[in-house]
C-alpha cells in the first residue's frame, strides 16, 4: 500500500539517560522482524478485558471522522466497529496479521526498534492508539516524540497495557517494574516528549475472570487494563475535555433495593451491593494500633462485588495505588465501613466461616 514517507525532520537516536544503561535491553535481542514473523492469531487478553479496551477507545475518541494510526498493530485493533473513522492505518511487523485486520484501510510494515521515525508527514492523524505493545519499545522517548509530530494539534495518543507480555522481548525496566510503576513509566514517556498535555490515567482491575476463559480454573481475576493518554498541545481550547470512562461492573442497583438491603443486613448478613453472604472474619490482635469493638466482623469476599471492583479505580484516583477495599459490617455497632485490601487474597486467612 502507498504510505506517505516525507518525514520533515530526523530525531536523535541517543539512548535515554534518565533510565540508565541497559534499561531498555531485552532477554532476547534477536531481530524483531524474525520473532514477529510467526503468525499469532490469538487474543492476548481475556474477553472481559478486551471489551474494556474497546469501550475505552470508543469513549475517548470524540472526533467525528478521525484519521487513526494503530501503532504496533496486529490482526485486531480493538477499535469499535461503529466508530466512523475516515481511515485506520496499522503499523506493525507481521504482514499477514496486518492483512487480516479487517478494520485497517491501509498498513505498513515498519520496525520501530530499528528506526523509531514514523513514515508519515507532520499533523497527519487525529488519534494514535498503542495497545499492549509499549513494553516492547526499546526507544520509547523517540517514539513518543514521533507520535507527537504526526498527531494534529489536540490529537489523542492513547497507550493501553496490561500485565501480560512476551517476557523475552519486553524491555528490562518494564519487566522489573511493578504494575503501578509501569503507569509512572508511561507518564514519564509522555512528559519527556514535551508536546503533550498532562496525561490522564485509567485503571480497570479486580474483575472476575470470564467463566469460559481457559485460565478461569486458576481463580485469578480478569486481566487488568491500564491506560495512559493525553492530547497533543495546541488543540482548540473551546473543544473541552475528552469524555471520561469510569469503571463500572454489574447491573446498576436501584436506590430503593440498596437501602432495603442495607437496613436488613443485621438479619441477613448479606452485602447490600451484591447480595452475597458476608463471611465471619476474626479481627487481628492489634493491626495498625487499631482497637476493635469485638472479636469478629463480617466481610464481603465476593470478587464480583461492584463495591470491591470499583474500589481499585477509586483508590488509584485518591493516590492509593495498587489497592481496593471490601465492605465490612460491624455487628456491635450495626454499621458498614470499607476495609482496604492490597490483593484479592488479602484478609482471607482470617475467615472463620
Amino acid at each position: 500500500m502507498n504510505i506517505e514517507k516525507n518525514v520533515t525532520e530526523s530525531i536523535p537516536l541517543n539512548p535515554n539517560p534518565v533510565f540508565g544503561t541497559g534499561a531498555f535491553s531485552r532477554l532476547d535481542e534477536s531481530d524483531d522482524a524474525e520473532f514477529y514473523s510467526k503468525d499469532r492469531f490469538v487474543s492476548h487478553l481475556d474477553s472481559l478485558a478486551l471489551a474494556t479496551v474497546e469501550k475505552l477507545i470508543g469513549t475517548l475518541i470524540a472526533e467525528e471522522t478521525p484519521a487513526i494510526l494503530d501503532l504496533m498493530a496486529g490482526w485486531d485493533s480493538h477499535i469499535p466497529g461503529d466508530l466512523r473513522a475516515s481511515e485506520v492505518i496499522g503499523l506493525g511487523l507481521n504482514e499477514n496479521e496486518l492483512r487480516n485486520n479487517k478494520i485497517l484501510s491501509e498498513s505498513v510494515t515498519h520496525d520501530l526498534n530499528k528506526d523509531p521515525r514514523l513514515p508519515f508527514p507532520d499533523n497527519r492523524f487525529d488519534v494514535v492508539v498503542n495497545t499492549v505493545s509499549v513494553d516492547y519499545m526499546t526507544k520509547p522517548a523517540e517514539v513518543f516524540k514521533e507520535v507527537a509530530r504526526v498527531l494534529k494539534p489536540g490529537g489523542l495518543f492513547l497507550v493501553i497495557f496490561s500485565n501480560r507480555m512476551f517476557s523475552e522481548k519486553a524491555v528490562k525496566v518494564w519487566r522489573e517494574a511493578g504494575e503501578e510503576e509501569r503507569v509512572l513509566l508511561v507518564e514519564d514517556f509522555f512528559k519527556e516528549a514535551g508536546a503533550f498535555e498532562k496525561p490522564t490515567v485509567f485503571l480497570s482491575k479486580g474483575k472476575p475472570r470470564p467463566k469460559d476463559d481457559k485460565y478461569a480454573h486458576l481463580g485469578i481475576p480478569s486481566d487488568p487494563i491500564y491506560a495512559v493518554y493525553a492530547d497533543k498541545k495546541g488543540g482548540d481550547p473551546l473543544r473541552g475535555a475528552r469524555p471520561e470512562l469510569m469503571v463500572s461492573y454489574g447491573e446498576p442497583l436501584d436506590q430503593e433495593t440498596f437501602e432495603a438491603r442495607q437496613k436488613a443486613i443485621k438479619h441477613t448478613l448479606r452485602c447490600p451491593h451484591c447480595g452475597e453472604k458476608m463471611l465471619k472474619w476474626a479481627v487481628p490482635d492489634n493491626p495498625f494500633e487499631v482497637t476493635w469493638d469485638n472479636d469478629f466482623m463480617y466481610i464481603c469476599f465476593n470478587d464480583a462485588c461492584p463495591y470491591y471492583v470499583r474500589g481499585w479505580d477509586f483508590m488509584y484516583r485518591e493516590g492509593n495505588r495498587g489497592s481496593s477495599y471490601r465492605l465490612m459490617y460491624n455487628p456491635e455497632k450495626d454499621c458498614c465501613m470499607p476495609i482496604p485490601v492490597p490483593t484479592p487474597r488479602a484478609l482471607r486467612e482470617s475467615i472463620i466461616e
